[in-house]
């Protein structure tokens, strides 16, 4: 079942897709092009409306584009301008839908053999490829439980095992983790990884989470107003935002006011509060410009510090593992959060800004 990753398994080229038509036409594609190679992960990450889960349904065959072409391999399935636009049956792609939409009077079993029983094949071969794919996912023993018998991460795995089962060259996963609560998200999410890793899988993966997309993705495509904003690695996404829009939909981050007082290619210099602060240009950086700052990158401290602004503690907010600090100055023009792993006693503090972390667009 491993693959090595050589080529691609779908490809998506210049897709168009509307609801509506004619003046009514409301436009949700504007164009999206896209790869996912064998054994490689993507995340369709993305706010409500930017049209990522329209995006993976085109793929399905469960929405119909109005121009551009989808390929699973070497084999078109849809072609605006040949009229070609094959079923979703004949695409040969496991589904794993927000809600699992399993048939509840079938048993575990009963579930992910369906789809081998529609393409007919003979009762020993699917006893042998349910009962593999249920090992595989930790769910033998739970063979002859019916859905309302398992828990909602039992369920998750059946729904997985079913998209699995006909070992299809891609499996389209659609808000996976959704309906766990947050603690069984967090083990699901390392289940899920593990197994995509394990038996080399190509998926592509709904989800409006940052956190959901980074942990399990090997490369992220974040929409916006149905264009892709920015694409690649979890790592490149989050330490190096091309737009405003991807540093904020990335990370937990802090706005400050600040005029740019002067700029030399990437260095900017800013003004915050009266005071002089040194930052990096990932915009235009001109004017009246918006900056901000990750939460997790302000460091506190008592004593004067470099490229830093003095702000009196407002309250800390227990966290477990740390302390989520909000300091305000007395106009409440400016406000940051900080992490620390002690709560901070009353009194002003000197918050610590590196300039390479400070962006300004």
């Amino acid at each position: 079942m491993k693959r090595d990753i050589m080529t691609n398994e779908l490809t998506v080229d210049d897709l168009h897709l509307d609801y509506g038509t004619g003046a009514h036409a409301n436009p949700i594609l504007k164009g999206v092009s896209m790869h996912l190679q064998k054994g490689e992960v993507v995340a369709l990450l993305g706010p409500s409306g930017s049209g990522k889960t329209t995006l993976l349904r085109a793929v399905a065959g469960l929405e119909s584009p109005k121009s551009g072409t989808i390929a699973i391999g070497e084999r078109k399935v849809f072609d605006g301008e040949a009229g070609l636009e094959m079923p979703a049956e004949q695409r040969n792609l496991g589904l794993v839908f927000q809600s699992y939409a399993l048939w509840p009077h079938k048993t575990v079993f009963d579930n992910v053999a369906y789809g081998l029983k529609l393409r007919k094949l003979g009762a020993a071969e699917i006893k042998d490829k349910v009962a593999e794919v249920l090992k595989n996912l930790g769910l033998g023993h739970l063979a002859e439980r019916y859905p309302h018998q398992l828990s909602g991460g039992q369920q998750q795995r059946v729904a997985i095992a079913r998209a699995l089962v006909y070992n299809p060259p891609v499996i389209l996963l659609d808000e996976p983790l959704s309906n766990l609560d947050a603690k069984l998200r967090e083990e699901a999410r390392a289940f899920l990884r593990e197994l995509i890793v394990r038996m080399g899988l190509s998926a592509l993966m709904v989800t409006h989470d940052q956190a959901e997309a980074m942990a399990i993705s090997d490369r992220i495509l974040l929409l916006n107003n149905g264009k892709i904003e920015q694409q690649g690695t979890p790592q490149s996404m989050y330490e190096t935002p091309d737009t405003l829009f991807v540093a904020e939909f990335m990370g937990s981050n802090n706005r400050l006011p600040a005029q740019v007082v002067q700029r030399h290619g990437p260095q900017v210099e800013l003004e915050v509060g009266g005071r002089r602060l040194r930052a990096m240009a990932r915009g235009t950086g001109e004017g009246q410009a918006t900056t901000i700052i990750r939460v997790e990158e302000v460091k506190v401290s008592a004593e004067p510090a470099d490229n830093a602004i003095e702000l009196p503690l407002l309250t800390c907010m227990y966290l477990g593992d740390r302390y989520e600090c909000l300091f305000k100055n007395a106009n409440g023009d400016i406000s940051l959060r900080a992490y620390t792993r002690h709560r901070l006693e009353s009194g002003n503090y000197w918050l610590q800004l590196p300039a390479d972390k400070l962006w300004v667009f």
